[in-house]
């Protein structure tokens, strides 16, 4: 090597790769896949991880969950397992760049539905495809096995199908070896190249509910000989948001209706209308009192019309916790990544992420990164830098992510992937909760 460490032949890996990384992005983005479809997806990542001369890419689990198995030159007890979600949503694109999905899907249930990477796992899956080629050339220098996992379905599968994180375990992805500490991170709109941190649940217990509310079919101009389930379902609407007066203002909560379904059409009083949504708890102790008081509200409300109300709850997935010692024993590596001034503790979200299914099993962490043009104030929030593109949240049809910031996201797998290996990066495990 040289004289050189191991962290500047890595770094120097990534720079080199950069341009490859960039467009392996812009091709994922110009050809997205939903969840539980992402077929095209797994065969692009599947054929580069051969291209490395892995030791194993296996592919086909949990539907199109694609792992890569890398075993070092040197010994070592220690195997990590770094994480990119590979699914898109059902989101217009207009981050008005050259490359944007013009991808419309036809079939997937509830569609057609323009498709898109707007939460930004076209930037999570190059990165990861980038850090497992610099990782492979580094091979001689590893003490122990790196795990190169993409899942499907991190957005969830439809409600018939079984799909994600969870499903990727049950199906034994990671039998053997088993990891020792799983990392990953998600692009968010923060300044370019810093690294965000939470200790504890940094991302929400999540519930999808469906809330069926059932009256009886009528013709729209006798609304007196059935029992309208619309009216019902509006007042459902409206007492779901004071559902947080009813919860500690000092425990975070959200229930929100994303979508409302009716068969019918515009003369005629139909059967049902099915509310779907989303319950977040920041603390997953308190899920259990919300799914109770969501279901007496949809259940009393609906009765008072009349109608009838069925509440499912579906696709659970616990927040995502990362540990004080794990935090700990992680800020040295991000600081020597991206630079001390640049890894900030942010504030706990709402969102959820359904890697919590795998660092709950193994440990570790997850961190994210930020790719748009902003800075912070005083007070440690994201502002807009002047003249640039502006903050656009994920999930919002205008996401867009920095591609020159990749390489960060490159570096950061492979710096955590080597200093896990080496046990540097590892907390004591009694502690790592």
């Amino acid at each position: 090597m040289s004289g050189r460490s191991i962290h500047d032949v890595l770094d120097d890996g990534a720079r080199r790769l950069a341009d490859r990384v960039i467009a392996w992005r812009r091709h994922l983005h110009r050809n997205p896949e939903l969840s539980n479809r992402e077929e095209k997806t797994a065969a692009f990542v599947a054929e580069h991880l051969r291209a490395l001369g892995l030791d194993e890419v296996r592919t086909g689990i949990a539907g199109h969950g694609v792992v890569g198995v890398l075993r070092g030159g040197r010994p070592g007890p220690r195997t990590i397992a770094l994480r990119a979600d590979i699914d898109a949503l059902p989101v217009p694109d207009r981050c008005g760049a050259d490359f944007a999905s013009e991808a419309v899907d036809t079939t997937y249930p509830g569609g057609p539905f323009p498709v898109s990477h707007a939460c930004g796992h076209d930037c999570h899956t190059a990165m990861l495809m980038g850090a497992a080629t610099v990782l492979a050339e580094a091979r001689a220098e590893l003490p122990g096995t790196v795990l190169f996992v993409f899942q499907p379905a991190e957005e969830g599968p439809p409600v018939t199908e079984e799909g994600g994180a969870r499903a990727m375990v049950a199906e034994g992805a990671f039998a053997g070896p088993v990891p020792t500490m799983v990392f990953g991170m998600h692009v968010t709109p923060y300044p370019r190249g810093h690294v965000g941190y939470f200790t504890g649940n940094q991302y929400a217990a999540s519930l999808l509910v469906r809330i069926t509310v059932t009256g009886r079919q009528v013709h729209g101009s006798t609304p007196w000989q059935g029992i309208d389930p619309m009216p019902a379902a509006g007042a459902i609407l409206t007492g779901i948001g004071q559902l947080y007066r009813q919860v500690s203002a000092f425990d975070p909560v959200t229930v929100t209706i994303g979508h409302i379904e009716d068969v019918g059409r515009f003369n005629i009083i139909g059967e049902t209308v099915t509310l779907w949504g989303t319950v977040r708890c920041a603390d997953e102790s308190g899920m259990a009192e919300v799914r109770r008081r969501l279901a007496a509200l949809a259940e009393h409300t609906a009765a008072a019309y009349q109608a009838t109300a069925r509440v499912d709850y579906l696709q659970p997935v616990p927040p995502v916790h990362n540990g004080a010692a794990w935090v700990a024993a992680g800020l040295p590596t991000f600081r020597r990544v991206v630079g001390a001034e640049r890894v900030v503790e942010t504030v706990p979200s709402l969102g959820y992420d359904d890697v919590s299914e795998f660092i709950d099993r193994f440990g570790g962490l997850y961190v994210t990164l930020g790719v748009q043009d902003a800075a912070l104030d005083e007070r440690g929030l994201p502002v807009p830098l002047a003249g640039g593109r502006g903050l656009v949240t994920n999930h919002h049809p205008g996401f867009y992510a920095d591609d020159d910031t990749l390489v960060t996201g490159v570096r950061l797998h492979a710096h955590v992937a080597y200093d896990h290996l080496t046990g540097a990066l590892t907390p004591d495990r009694s502690e790592a909760r």
